[in-house]
């Protein structure tokens, strides 16, 4: 093996190829909102999504004009990073193909994802990937267009494995308020908000298993918003519980202000961005055999994490040692 052997070549040769997305997903319903987000994604970087909300944003009867804004938004040069998706209606709602033929029939090539809620069962979910993929190659589209699914209900709970088995999906998004909602008062709305989002046992047992059904699948977990559209502590300890106990790599946004606190909680932890930056520099050097980095052996093993490790430091913005910046991004 070439000793410039890249860390994707080199540790994950015949994988499917796990997707780097930023660690925040940021919603917005109206012409005025996802501009101001697109605005906002070119000041702060492509460290954050945004996804056009159909379901939520479209007034009732106006689900086409608002279908065909979201469209004409993706297409926009605000679009500068081709980091915008789009939530449409619900799979028994009437409008959801009209939202899929306008969106990707006419912006196909720029949406960066179509996020399908409130699925109730796996059949569903798969009915709605085909038809986008199908509106994709009718469009001319020259790739599969990415699919998120909101676990939200019982039934897509149920199904999860199964959901998150389907081609094409490359988030799972955990809908906390749709799915207490849906317990019909036996889950508490203190449960909305933390600590009983994380310690009530019916939704701890919930996002566990949407954490791993996804990562089993090679998907990314996407966590649920925070009621708290300002404090900056409380939204980043969520996204810190989020992370570092349930495994939830992305954590959704709905204002500008919960986006920063988000990103930063989602970061690794800097020096371990810097044993990472060390220990692959050493591990290409060595051809990708074992090594020792400070009196432990690492191997293949841990090379696969401390890749990870880096590629998650890149997508949320942090600077990183020259030296890995040069071997393993330049370009």
């Amino acid at each position: 093996m070439s000793l410039n052997t890249h860390p994707e070549s080199a540790l994950f040769s015949g994988e499917k190829p796990f997707p780097v997305l930023p660690a925040c997903e940021h919603f917005a319903g109206s012409e005025k909102l996802i501009g101001k987000a697109l605005d906002l994604q070119r000041e702060y970087g492509p460290v954050f999504d945004i996804t056009c909300d159909c379901e939520d944003g479209a007034a009732a009867g106006q689900e086409r004009e608002h279908a065909q804004m979201v469209a004409r938004m993706l297409r926009s040069e605000r679009n500068r990073f081709g980091r915008a998706g789009a939530r449409i209606h619900d799979p028994s709602h009437p409008a959801w193909r009209q939202d899929v033929d306008i969106i990707v029939g006419e912006a196909g090539d720029r949406v960066a994802y179509i996020t399908i809620p409130k699925a109730t069962q796996a059949s569903q979910v798969a009915d709605v990937i085909d038809h986008v993929q199908q509106v994709a190659r009718r469009s001319g589209v020259d790739r599969a267009v990415p699919v998120h699914v909101l676990i939200e209900t019982h039934g897509a709970l149920r199904d999860v494995f199964e959901i998150a088995a389907l081609p094409h999906i490359e988030v799972l998004d955990f809908g906390l308020m749709d799915f207490v909602s849906g317990h019909h008062g036996a889950i508490p709305a203190s449960a909305m908000r933390s600590p009983g989002q994380f310690e009530h046992a019916l939704l701890a047992r919930a996002k566990a298993d949407v954490v791993a059904a996804a990562l089993a699948n090679g998907i990314v977990p996407a966590h649920n918003v925070c009621l708290n559209l300002k404090d900056a502590d409380v939204i980043a300890a969520d996204a810190s519980r989020a992370r570092n106990q349930f495994g939830f790599l992305r954590m959704w946004s709905i204002y500008p202000a919960q986006i920063q606190p988000i990103v930063n909680a989602m970061r690794p932890d800097f020096e371990e961005v810097e044993d990472a930056a060390a220990i692959l520099v050493a591990a290409q050097d060595a051809a990708w055999g074992p090594i020792q980095y400070k009196g432990e052996l690492h191997d293949r093993a841990t090379y696969r994490y401390f890749w990870s490790v880096l590629e998650k430091a890149k997508v949320t913005g942090m600077p990183l040692p020259s030296e890995a910046e040069r071997r393993f991004f330049a370009g």
